[in-house]
């Protein structure tokens, strides 16, 4: 524990921690396999590893039927602990639950450490609301934007969406729930040699990767910065920030690990490939290049994607939701989240909300595929598409992400947010599977 304080508050190697903590408490940490937990825990591999003797005190006095001495209850024989295996067998999706929870006190510290970098001020009940910007469907309304404002576009990721806040103590990921867990990464500054980034903020969303040959990799796609070391950027505008976010978190992540792996740095060397996930920006693109995004990138990914996304090059960052921040999706993967619940005798109940209370919509009903109980899906989140053939809602997916469904302005939306993606389509003379194609009000 004391290691780990000292790591999480002035350190940045277990080496480094260990001999301090020996110092004040001598002989140190005598246990080979607690010490090499504390290296795998901080992804760190030493040149050596070298124990101290049992200290007297800890020697048992007494004498087993044999005459030897008795081992401890907590003795492991000195053996080493098993090395680490960066690859994981067990299937990898985008529900999982990354990292480890944090205590109910320290994450209502970390929320308002949040709210300064964004220069949020929240009221009441919207304290424990996800601050992250949010983009609205493009419509009839607001598809003039993009012939008014300069718009940069990018593939709308079909994974799931977290920001990022990066501590001296530890990195932590933040869900839509606005709830926080804690994940060992390493996130150097730029000059490398002076430490790591302390009260930096970034956005971005986690993607599950098909690796050709066969396996699956986590990555996070970091597409915002919002502060760095405390200074808050979010009045700058987006080409600034985008430019930081690789400039700042990204490029020295890639040169310290180049630096471990030829050998340039060492002693001990960190090793990237045990973290969870990758880290890389999201890349963006002018409104001009759409119809290759469309036609040659997205179908080359290696993860779903279900759209696009239209972000203003010079606009700053806006918490919740952002009016000009535009997405475009598919039209048969236009979708309401409705909170699913089951009555007495296995009655449907489908909720949304108004005005943040729950409004229960008489006469919805959501279809499920055949083998799924929905019994089992009650009190969670279902993202649904409208199946006009059984004149129901279809559920696509259960979101683990989301605690809470779509407003009903969302809803009403609905039909004419699928009329202006269909319209988009036969505009593009796209075929019935809806191909992608660029959008004439893009040409």
């Amino acid at each position: 524990m004391i290691v780990h304080y000292l790591m999480r508050t002035q350190l940045s190697s277990v080496t480094e921690a260990l001999n301090i903590f020996a110092q004040r408490r001598p002989p140190g940490i005598y246990k080979t396999d607690y010490i090499q937990a504390l290296y795998t825990f901080y992804h760190e591999i030493p040149e050596s590893i070298t124990c101290p003797p049992t200290p007297e005190w800890k020697r048992p006095s007494d004498l087993d039927l044999n005459g030897e001495a008795k081992q401890d209850d907590d003795d492991d024989n000195g053996e080493p602990a098993p090395s680490p295996d960066p690859v994981d067998d067990k299937a990898i999706t985008n529900d999982d639950v990354l990292g480890d929870a944090v205590p109910f006190d320290q994450q209502d510290i970390l929320r308002g450490i949040c709210f300064k970098l964004l220069d949020f001020v929240p009221n009441g009940r919207a304290n424990a609301q996800f601050p992250g910007s949010h983009p609205v469907s493009l419509n009839s309304e607001n598809l003039q934007l993009l012939r008014q404002r300069y718009y940069y576009a990018t593939w709308k990721a079909d994974g799931t969406r977290y920001m990022m806040l990066i501590m001296r103590d530890g990195c932590f990921l933040i869900d839509r729930n606005f709830c926080f867990r804690r994940v060992q990464m390493r996130f150097p500054i730029r000059n490398v040699n002076d430490g790591f980034h302390n009260f930096t903020l970034i956005d971005g969303e986690m993607v599950v990767d098909a690796i050709p040959g066969g396996g699956l990799k986590r990555r996070y796609l970091a597409y915002d910065l919002m502060a760095i070391n405390f200074s808050s950027k979010v009045k700058l505008p987006f080409s600034d920030r985008w430019k930081l976010l690789e400039d700042e978190i990204i490029r020295p992540r890639i040169y310290e690990r180049k630096q471990f792996e030829t050998g340039l740095k060492g002693n001990p060397s960190y090793r990237y490939d045990l973290e969870l996930f990758s880290v890389r920006r999201k890349d963006f693109w002018l409104l001009s290049t759409v119809k290759k995004l469309l036609k040659e990138f997205i179908p080359a990914l290696s993860h779903e994607s279900d759209g696009l996304i239209f972000q203003g090059w010079d606009d700053p960052y806006v918490n919740r939701t952002h009016e000009g921040l535009l997405k475009w999706k598919y039209p048969e993967m236009n979708s309401v989240d409705f909170l699913f619940e089951t009555g007495s005798e296995n009655r449907q109940l489908i909720f949304l909300y108004e005005r943040g209370k729950k409004k229960l919509m008489d006469g919805t009903r959501v279809v499920f595929a055949d083998d799924v109980d929905p019994s089992s899906i009650s009190g969670k989140i279902v993202e649904c598409s409208w199946n006009k053939q059984e004149d129901c809602w279809f559920c696509m997916r259960i979101r683990a992400d989301k605690s809470t469904p779509n407003d009903i302005n969302t809803y009403r939306k609905y039909r004419e947010i699928g009329q202006v993606a269909q319209a988009t389509c036969s505009v593009l003379h796209m075929n019935h599977s809806c191909t992608p194609s660029v959008p004439k009000f893009l040409s």
